[in-house]
C-alpha cells in the first residue's frame, strides 16, 4: 500500500510542478539586473564594479552549536538504552558531547547556495566517541530569479518526517522519535531532491525557525527526489534507488500558524553483512522491500503547540520464530505538546511527548525487532539567546530482539540534562 501511495504522491507532485513551471516560463527566467552592464564606453559606477568583483567566499557565513549531556541522574536500569538515540544513555556513561557542529553556508551566486556541516563529535559506537564526520554536504541550484524552484544535490536530509528535518538545535525532546527516525538513520542520505515553494512561503519557513517557533526549515511546499537508501555516510549496495515525495502546507488562521503534510518513500534496502549475526537466516541478495507513508500535523506554539506524526509501512525486521530477517509490517508515531512562556529576557518551554513504535530498525544488528513505548516530560530554558538548558524525565519501556538477544525487555526511568550553546 505504501508503494502505491508513494507513486500517487510523486504523480501529484509532478502535475503541480508542470503547471507551475508553465507559469514560470511565461516570463524569462533570468532578467537583467537594475544595475546591468553599460553598453556604451561610459565607465560603470563603482558600486557595480564592486558587485562584479565580489568573491564567492565573501558570501560564506559560519555558525554552529554544541550540546553536552548528562544522563545518569535517577537512572533505574543501566541496561536500558537506545542505540538509535543517544549512545550515552544507559551503561556506565557520564558526561557526553552529543553534537559539535560547525556550519559553513552561503548564497555564493544568485542561483547557487552552498551548505556544509561536519559533526566533530560523532559516535560510531558506544565505545568510540568524538569522531569527525560529514553530516551535510550539498548545494542548491535555483532555476528561476527567486529560487522558488531548486535542485538540491549531495548529502542532505531526506524529506520524510517533520521531526526528522527539524534541526536538533531547535527540537524540544533530546532525541528524535523512533517511529519515523527508523526510516532514515541520521536523517540524511546521498541523492538529488527537487523543492518548490513560493517566495512568501520560503520566508515563512525561515521565520518559523528564526523566531524560535521550532520550525523544520525550508524543504519546500513540494519536494521529491531519489537517494541511495543506505543512509548517510554508507556506500550504496545495489542499483535500486529509493524514491521519496512530500507535500506540506503551512497556513495562518488568525494569530495561529498550522502545518499539515503527507510524505512517503519506497525502495529496496540492503542489510549490510557486517550487521548480521552468525546463524541468522536472510535472503541471498540481502535486498528487502522498504516502503513507508506518514502524516504530519503541527500547531506552532503561540503559545500552545502540538506536533504529531504517524507512519505505517513495511521493512526488514528480525523474526524470532523463524530466526530470520523478513519483510514485516511496521507502525508508530508520536505526539508532542508544548507551551511557550516568554518573560522580558528569558524563555521557558515546558513540553511532553509520548511515542510508540512497533517494527524493525533496518540499520541495526539483524534488523532488530522493536516495540517502544516512551513518555518524556521536560522543559527548555533559554536565559540567553546563545544558551539553552533542557531537563527531561524519561519513562521508557522497550523490547528489542535480534538473533543474539531474544526476548530482551527493558524498562526504566532517568532524568536527562542537556546544555547547548549557539553561535
Amino acid at each position: 500500500m505504501a508503494r502505491t501511495v508513494t507513486k500517487f504522491i510523486i504523480l501529484f507532485v509532478f502535475l503541480i510542478l508542470r503547471e507551475a513551471s508553465a507559469l514560470a516560463m511565461a516570463e524569462p527566467l533570468l532578467q537583467p539586473s537594475k544595475e546591468a552592464v553599460v553598453l556604451d564606453s561610459t565607465p560603470a559606477p563603482a558600486k557595480v564594479l564592486s558587485a562584479v568583483e565580489k568573491k564567492w567566499f565573501e558570501n560564506i557565513s559560519i555558525r554552529g552549536y554544541m550540546q553536552v549531556r548528562y544522563n545518569r541522574l535517577l537512572q533505574t536500569n543501566e541496561d536500558l538504552g537506545c542505540e538509535q538515540c543517544d549512545r550515552s544513555w544507559g551503561g556506565q556513561n557520564s558526561f557526553f558531547i552529543r553534537r559539535m557542529r560547525i556550519i559553513l553556508f552561503g548564497q555564493i551566486s544568485k542561483n547557487v547556495y552552498l551548505y556544509i556541516q561536519p559533526d566533530l563529535a560523532s559516535s560510531p559506537s558506544s565505545d568510540r566517541l568524538h569522531f569527525a564526520q560529514i553530516r551535510d554536504a550539498y548545494f542548491d541550484v535555483g532555476i528561476d530569479d527567486d529560487n522558488e524552484f531548486r535542485f538540491r544535490i549531495g548529502q542532505s536530509k531526506v524529506p520524510y518526517g517533520f521531526e526528522n528535518m527539524q534541526s536538533s538545535q531547535n527540537r524540544l525532546p533530546l532525541d528524535r522519535d523512533d517511529a519515523l527516525n527508523s526510516a532514515v538513520s541520521n536523517e540524511r542520505d546521498l541523492g538529488v531532491f527537487f523543492y518548490w515553494a513560493p517566495k512568501k512561503q520560503r520566508e515563512l519557513f525561515s521565520d518559523l525557525v528564526r523566531s524560535g517557533l521550532k520550525g523544520s526549515g525550508d524543504y519546500g511546499i513540494i519536494g521529491f527526489g531519489v537517494y541511495n537508501g543506505q543512509t548517510a555516510n554508507n556506500p550504496e549496495l545495489n542499483n535500486d534507488l529509493h524514491m521519496v515525495g512530500r507535500v506540506t502546507v503551512p497556513f495562518k488562521y488568525k494569530e495561529q500558524i498550522f502545518e499539515a503534510g503527507l510524505q512517503a518513500y519506497t525502495g529496496k534496502y540492503v542489510v549490510p553483512k557486517a550487521n548480521l549475526t552468525t546463524g541468522v537466516k536472510y535472503k541471498t541478495d540481502l535486498n528487502y522491500q522498504d516502503d513507508r507513508v506518514a502524516a504530519t500535523f503541527v500547531l506552532y506554539p503561540k503559545p500552545f503547540g502540538i506536533q504529531a506524526e504517524y507512519n505505517i509501512g513495511k521493512g526488514p525486521e528480525f523474526n524470532k520464530v523463524t530466526d530470520s530477517i523478513e519483510v514485516q509490517n511496521l507502525k508508530g508515531g508520536y505526539v508532542t505538546l508544548s507551551y511557550m512562556i516568554k518573560t522580558k529576557h528569558q524563555l521557558f518551554i515546558p513540553f511532553t511527548r509520548w511515542q510508540y513504535y512497533d517494527g524493525g530498525k533496518k540499520f541495526e544488528k539483524d534488523a532488530r525487532s522493536y516495540t517502544v513505548n516512551d513518555l518524556e516530560i521536560g522543559v527548555e530554558w533559554q536565559p540567553y539567546r546563545q544558551f539553552e538548558l533542557v531537563v527531561m524525565y524519561t519513562i521508557s519501556d522497550r523490547r528489542y530482539e535480534d538473533f543474539a538477544k531474544q526476548d530482551n525487555q527493558q524498562s526504566g526511568r532517568l532524568l536527562r540534562l542537556q546544555a547547548q550553546v549557539n553561535f
